[in-house]
């Protein structure tokens, strides 16, 4: 896989994708995650990439031709799966999403900045628009660089055991059931005995039972 993001602050993505599982996977050569800087597409003279809108409203706008530059260069190498823009007005991302995309073979993905990007972009450059959550950010940097985490991690071989990412929370619409470690009795505070009992059916069984709990009281919207 091949994750292209174009941003104006490359330098906001340095640390995540060259850490724990982001690094671990490239370095095994399973993903190649490669950052532009939006500022190397521009024939301004002063690589400005923002302009005032239209209209008379607040803010400044990215403008659409740094961004129709690179993402056109990127096209004339290589057959993308999506484009995505990070936006708070786009699809809720979530764990059906992930699953979905770490099946791609190449993806870009946009990261807004300052008011927003003119709507042209949007209109005919972007297949998918994305947020995290119903907030807005200074940028879409850190949104996709999570993202971008949630998609690698997925890829047969990013991690050790690819079991733990099948069993994570929300791949099957359920919270994930509390999990413990060792002293099985700290300060009082005890392991539930089925989790030492060996017996792995009736282990399951619990676990099931309180992930569905857990959801129930916690995210009663996944249950619907």
């Amino acid at each position: 896989m091949r994750i292209d993001i174009i941003t104006v602050l490359p330098e906001l993505l340095q640390g995540p994708i060259n850490h724990s599982i982001l690094k671990r996977a490239q370095d095994k050569g399973l993903v190649e995650i490669h950052i532009h800087n939006l500022r190397d597409y521009t024939s301004n003279k002063h690589r400005r990439v923002d302009d005032y809108p239209f209209g008379g409203q607040a803010g400044m706008v990215m403008q659409i031709e740094p961004i129709d530059n690179c993402i056109s260069k990127l096209k004339s190498e290589r057959d993308y799966d999506d484009v995505i823009f990070m936006t708070p007005d786009g699809k809720r991302f979530d764990q059906k999403d992930a699953n979905s995309l770490s099946m791609s073979k190449n993806l870009i993905i946009l990261c807004g900045h300052y008011k927003g990007i003119d709507f042209r972009v949007r209109e005919h450059l972007i297949t998918k628009e994305i947020s995290i959550g119903d907030y807005v950010l200074t940028g879409g940097e850190l949104p996709a660089a999570i993202v971008t985490d949630a998609i690698v991690r997925l890829i047969p071989g990013a991690i050790g055991d690819e079991q733990s990412a099948l069993s994570d929370s929300f791949q099957d619409d359920l919270l994930d059931a509390p999990i413990y470690s060792r002293p099985a009795d700290y300060k009082g505070w005890k392991v539930p005995e089925v989790l030492l009992s060996g017996h792995e059916r009736k282990i399951r069984e619990w676990e099931h039972e309180q992930a569905v709990e857990r959801t129930k009281k916690l995210r009663p919207d996944l249950l619907k």
